[in-house]
């Protein structure tokens, strides 16, 4: 889908309000840890000030309990925009209230302000036709650059959209963009990896990717339920007892395009200094549990993947928090930085093992979004996108 964009519309000199994810990780002390978020809206929100808008941004952070929370404001946010933009960001003391309509009505063009979180009103998560119209009032036009909650049909991501000309912000139009593309006519081969703890998490993904791929290489601690399903010993792993009789029948509908580990990592306890050894994936012992992929399978599934032309990753191979259990993500993570086609990385789980790699920087695309890019690969309609203009 070709969304509109800023590009698409007049702004100068007139209100925008731009959804923007600054959902960033703080410290105990309040510090943000990671700011990859904030930087990838600054193309956005430069492009809008450059061009006489006045700009009024809104985000959620963390999830406080319906109220204000002086823990969960965007103080920080605004303080670490303000560096990267070089220019001061004005935030409100409140979403809807007098400070935010007070610093709405001095706004010229070119200035910024942000609201404070937004999550304070208990209305936003709701969908709230009160807090809806008090939005859509500080604006004249609507633009989501938070492809992060593009998932939920909130307040500030979708019911803006029935009041206000709603477009997409550059990075929103990448990740639909990219993904879409993945999805819709792949440059070949195709293959997706797909990794985490539970089959029932990622049913939708693993059923859509089925009929598009030309690999499907399923690790982590899923993997279990499928090699159980195979009729292995599966010894004290995690498996989804309910979900083996489902893991045969996506096995059955794969007609051998489903890749399983064949060697795995297996641990007495589920700890990092536990005693460990590689084993053959279909002979776990019976006291032990399966950590991670073994070298074979690592070998195996980076070979796959730096041949392939599109490569879409969600989910580790293993307990890669854990040194002795990381080395199947990483490998893999190493394999599709080698890839000389699309490579798109989503979920929180998987950007996180490509920063660790040090490999985020050769991937054609980290996406912002983890539960977003999840129900994107699923092939689900996500409200804060299905709102946005078409060109």
């Amino acid at each position: 889908m070709e969304l509109k964009t800023v590009r698409d519309v007049e702004v100068a000199g007139r209100r925008v309000l731009a959804r923007v994810d600054f959902n960033v990780p703080l410290d105990k002390a309040g510090e943000i840890t990671d700011d990859t978020r904030i930087r990838a809206a600054v193309h956005t929100i430069n492009y809008l000030v450059e061009n006489g808008a006045r700009v009024v941004l809104v985000s959620h952070l963390g999830r406080p309990k319906g109220g204000p929370d002086p823990k969960y404001s965007l103080k920080p946010c605004a303080a670490r925009l303000a560096q990267y933009l070089d220019r001061p960001v004005k935030l409100a003391e409140d979403v809807i209230g007098p400070s935010a309509r007070a610093l709405n009505a001095s706004l010229r063009s070119g200035e910024i302000m942000m609201l404070e979180n937004v999550r304070f009103e208990p209305g936003e998560e709701k969908n709230d036709p009160g807090l809806i119209r008090a939005l859509a009032e500080l604006a004249d036009l609507f633009v989501n650059d938070a492809f992060g909650t593009a998932h939920r049909a909130h307040a500030s991501t979708a019911g803006v959209a029935a009041h206000l000309p709603a477009v997409a912000g550059f990075l929103m139009q990448k990740e639909v963009y990219i993904m879409g593309k993945a999805l819709a006519a792949p440059d070949r081969p195709f293959v997706a990896i797909i990794g985490g703890a539970k089959v029932s998490d990622k049913i939708g993904v693993i059923d859509n990717l089925l009929g598009k791929v030309d690999t499907l290489i399923i690790g982590g601690g899923m993997a279990n339920t499928f090699l159980r399903a195979q009729g292995h010993a599966t010894g004290n792993s995690l498996v989804e007892e309910d979900k083996v009789a489902l893991a045969g029948e996506l096995l059955a509908r794969a007609d051998g395009r489903i890749l399983l580990p064949r060697d795995v990592v297996v641990a007495e306890t589920f700890q990092a200094d536990a005693a460990h050894k590689v084993v053959a994936a279909d002979q776990i012992p019976a006291d032990w549990m399966a950590l991670d992929i073994g070298p074979g399978s690592a070998q195996t599934f980076a070979g796959a993947i730096r041949e392939a032309m599109t490569v879409v990753w969600n989910g580790p191979m293993g307990v890669f928090e854990m040194a002795p259990f990381a080395r199947g993500t990483f490998a893999v993570a190493e394999g599709i930085a080698a890839s000389e086609g699309c490579t798109i990385v989503g979920g929180g789980d998987s950007v996180a093992a490509v920063e660790a790699a040090g490999v985020a920087d050769r991937i054609t695309h980290v996406s912002t979004g983890g539960g977003a890019s999840l129900e994107f690969l699923e092939g689900r309609d996500l409200p804060g996108v299905a709102v946005l203009q078409r060109k």
